[in-house]
């Protein structure tokens, strides 16, 4: 929060929201009593959900005048966060997550960051938790550098430049000038717009004290779904932004790839077709990667996880490779097919 007299610049929030109700509330409470001595508002981007989150918001925004919402119909992420933005007009724009809750004093951190470091957007750290067995087992991968992958923003790390940021804390300017969120997109809309930022000569900043706590899906059908879909449109940034691409992102549809050489191979020994002999580099070969793999999850689950009961070393090692698969089937399709109207239909499926 700048000092020495000087007014602290205005912040306006945008969330988008589709069937929330159990979450909606919290995210909000965390924003509106964020100390902060600027002007603050939020707008909140309202899909057309059917579980009670359109009356839940309709009561937020009579209770509070800093709270009012937009209605997003087509439902899509990119569309709504560029809706609410246009409804707004401080020079910060904060993009939060109905899954997601603010640290205290969140918005004073990177406020301060983004002015001390001349940043045109600043994120910190995604902390997963969860409140059933099943979404705290989700959360601990997440967390883990074997679930996600090395991104700042899940596994932490040292202050300074980044290649994207969770969420955001935005200069206004800065997305006007790069056109703000690319709506032809449903997922890694983050990403893709950080991209945009710093080939416009910006910089995206981490801060590793902005802490975001979120709360990973439910169940196994809605985590499926949500990575699949996440998996598709990460291939189609490929497709657009080759030269880009974390080699990172290659690791679960290779793996997706050998568990696929892995059965195949293995049914075609099976039915003889290959023998043991002049194949049998090939054959170790084709089951290496799945090998691998599996003997990954079993150190996970007895050293790694060290300490936890023997039910959440199952649920971690069961969700890692629900994860992984997922994301990188997905990846494969959107690859080779694009995104095309793929969508998340964990936010629908109720």
């Amino acid at each position: 929060m700048p000092t020495n007299d000087k007014v602290a610049p205005g912040v306006s929030y945008v969330m988008p929201v589709l069937n929330e109700r159990a979450y909606v509330e919290d995210a909000v409470r965390t924003i509106l009593t964020q100390q902060y001595s600027g002007e603050q508002d939020l707008v909140l981007a309202l899909g057309p959900s059917s579980d009670g989150t359109t009356e839940i918001v309709e009561k937020l925004a009579k209770a509070d005048p800093r709270v009012s919402f937009v209605h997003n119909p087509g439902t899509d992420i990119p569309v709504g966060l560029n809706l609410a933005i246009a409804s707004t007009a401080h020079p910060i724009i904060v993009r939060v997550d109905a899954h997601s809750e603010l640290a205290p004093g969140y918005t004073e951190r990177a406020v301060e960051t983004l002015a001390r470091t001349k940043a045109a957007n600043v994120g910190g750290v995604m902390v997963a938790s969860g409140k059933t067995p099943f979404q705290t087992a989700v959360a601990r991968a997440y967390n883990s550098k074997f679930g996600l992958g090395g991104a700042s923003y899940h596994s932490g790390g040292k202050e300074g430049p980044a290649e994207s940021a969770y969420l955001g804390v935005f200069q206004r300017e800065t997305l006007a000038e790069v056109g703000g969120y690319d709506e032809s997109l449903r997922r890694g809309e983050d990403w893709e717009l950080n991209l945009r930022i710093r080939e416009a000569g910006h910089t995206v900043w981490f801060d590793p004290a902005l802490r975001v706590t979120y709360w990973p899906r439910e169940n196994w059908r809605k985590l499926t779904r949500q990575f699949f879909t996440t998996g598709v449109w990460r291939g189609e940034l490929v497709r657009r932004h080759p030269r880009h691409t974390p080699l990172r992102f290659f690791a679960p549809p290779l793996l997706v790839l050998a568990f696929i050489a892995s059965i195949v191979g293995g049914a075609l020994q099976i039915a003889g077709v290959i023998h043991w002999g002049k194949l049998s580099y090939l054959v170790f070969a084709v089951h290496t990667g799945l090998v691998a793999y599996i003997l990954l999850l079993i150190y996970l689950g007895l050293i790694y996880e060290n300490g936890k009961s023997w039910r959440d070393r199952w649920l971690f090692i069961l969700v890692l490779p629900t994860m992984h698969l997922s994301w990188g089937a997905g990846f494969l399709r959107g690859l080779f097919a694009g995104g095309r109207d793929t969508m998340d239909t964990s936010r629908t499926d109720l």
